[in-house]
């Protein structure tokens, strides 16, 4: 077998026959430091359906205010009000931590050791915008 014929993904071996690399490892890495092919694909998933859910839930937002045109902020009942504290809460904390998640799952290092929290942070970062949406669809009468 000549060198052409050896596979592309083979690490490299020393010509001294002793099957190590240049670091001196036997050229299986098992410390979770080789990269992860599917690295960007939780990001990637995480970002096209956050820019999918977030304007809904603004939206949503947005007309969440209206619920109290009918008895007006003073005289709606309290669980209204505190429903509505818990949406603004959701949307203007949440948010924010979201879109930071969302950031930090793309610039976590692209190594299979990474890809735990990488999928944690992506998926944490959709969490405030269907949170929102259901709060809103599911108001109490005022």
């Amino acid at each position: 077998m000549s060198h052409d014929d050896a596979p592309a993904y083979a690490p490299p071996v020393r010509r001294d026959g002793s099957g190590r690399d240049r670091s001196g490892r036997d050229g299986s890495v098992r410390d979770g430091s080789e990269r992860d092919p599917h690295a960007r694909l939780a990001p990637a998933v995480a970002t096209v359906l956050g820019l999918l859910l977030a304007p809904p839930a603004l939206f949503f937002w947005g007309l969440s205010d209206m619920a109290t045109d009918s008895c007006g902020p003073d005289d709606c009942s309290p669980e209204l009000m505190s429903a509505l504290d818990v949406v603004d809460g959701a949307l203007l904390l949440g948010g924010p931590l979201g879109a930071a998640a969302c950031v930090a799952a793309w610039l976590l290092p692209r190594t299979r050791r990474w890809a735990v929290p990488r999928l944690w942070l992506a998926g944490l970062s959709l969490l405030p915008w269907p949170v929102v949406i259901a709060l809103v669809v599911d108001l109490p009468q005022g």
